[in-house]
C-alpha cells in the first residue's frame, strides 16, 4: 500500500455497525480490516462484560494500539466516541484519517444490541456510550450514514461520501 491508502476509522456507538460495515467497506474497497475490540486489553473487556463502562484511562492504552494499527489501506471498527480520542487516533496514525460515523435511533441500537450473541458489550452500557458520544464536527474529516437501511446502502453511501471528500 501507498501512504497515499486511506485510513479509514468505522466509528460510533454499540450495536451501530461497525464491524459488519467495515469488513463490507474493507472488502469493496480491497483495504485490509481490523476489528478495534481485538485490539482491547482483557481488562477491558473484563470490565465491560462486568456492565461496568471504559473510563479515559481505560481507553487510552486501547486508543494506541488503534492508531498504532491505522496503517494505509486500513479500516478500523473503533468507536472513537470522543473528539480527545479520534485526536489520539490521528496523531497514533501518523497521517490523515477519515472518521465514518454511524449513527442511529437508540431503539434501533438496542435491538440490534438485543440481537447479537457471544458479544462482551452488555446492552446496559449503550446509554452511557450516548451520553459519551461527541459526533464528528465539520473541522474533522468525516462521512456520517444513518445506519436504519441495509449494510450495502450504508457502505455505498460511505463510498460515495468518501469519493465526494476526494
Amino acid at each position: 500500500m501507498t501512504e497515499e491508502a486511506p485510513r479509514l476509522v468505522v466509528m460510533g456507538v454499540s450495536g451501530c455497525g461497525k464491524s459488519t460495515i467495515g469488513r463490507a467497506l474493507a472488502e469493496a474497497e480491497g483495504l485490509r480490516f481490523v476489528d478495534g475490540d481485538s485490539l482491547h486489553p482483557q481488562a477491558n473487556i473484563e470490565k465491560m462484560a462486568r456492565g461496568a463502562p471504559l473510563e479515559d484511562e481505560d481507553r487510552l492504552p486501547w486508543l494506541d494500539l488503534v492508531g498504532d494499527a491505522l496503517r494505509p489501506g486500513t479500516v478500523i471498527a473503533c468507536s472513537a466516541l470522543k473528539r480527545a480520542y479520534r485526536d489520539r487516533i490521528r496523531e497514533r496514525a501518523g497521517g490523515s484519517v477519515v472518521f465514518l460515523f454511524l449513527h442511529g435511533r437508540r431503539e434501533t441500537l438496542m435491538a440490534r444490541m438485543d440481537e447479537r450473541e457471544g458479544h462482551f458489550m452488555p446492552g446496559t452500557l449503550l446509554d452511557s456510550q450516548l451520553a459519551t458520544l461527541e459526533p464528528p464536527s465539520e473541522d474533522e474529516p468525516h462521512v456520517s450514514a444513518d445506519i436504519d437501511q441495509a449494510p450495502d446502502e450504508i457502505v455505498a453511501r460511505l463510498i460515495a461520501g468518501l469519493r465526494r471528500r476526494t
